[in-house]
């Protein structure tokens, strides 16, 4: 991805206060316990978008061979997706997959 900015950062989850530490293999966008992410970004890893509401997970969809978590900010709407992680909470990834978006 050509607008791609690496930052694979430690940081507090603000949804469920967890400590979440870097992923290690790419970059960290969300919260692998509660799945939770910031709107913070235009483009991945740039951190200029102004809105800073919590993305909210809403969904699951497939994506190649793994799946992407589809999110709504609680302040500006906003539909994102973001791939998950490995170690994302995988009785949440299961609860997702269950909603119909």
């Amino acid at each position: 991805m050509k607008n791609f900015t690496m930052r694979d950062e430690k940081f507090i989850c603000e949804n469920c206060n967890k400590e979440v530490s870097p992923l290690g293999y790419t970059a960290r966008d969300h919260c692998p316990y509660c799945l939770y992410s910031k709107h913070v970004d235009i483009n991945p890893g740039d951190r200029l978008n102004p809105c800073k509401g919590l993305l909210r997970p809403i969904g699951i969809e497939k994506f190649r061979d793994t799946y992407k978590i589809i999110y709504k900010c609680d302040k500006c709407n906003q539909v994102h997706k973001n791939i998950m992680a490995k170690d994302d909470n995988m009785d949440i990834i299961i609860e997702l997959s269950n909603i119909e978006n």
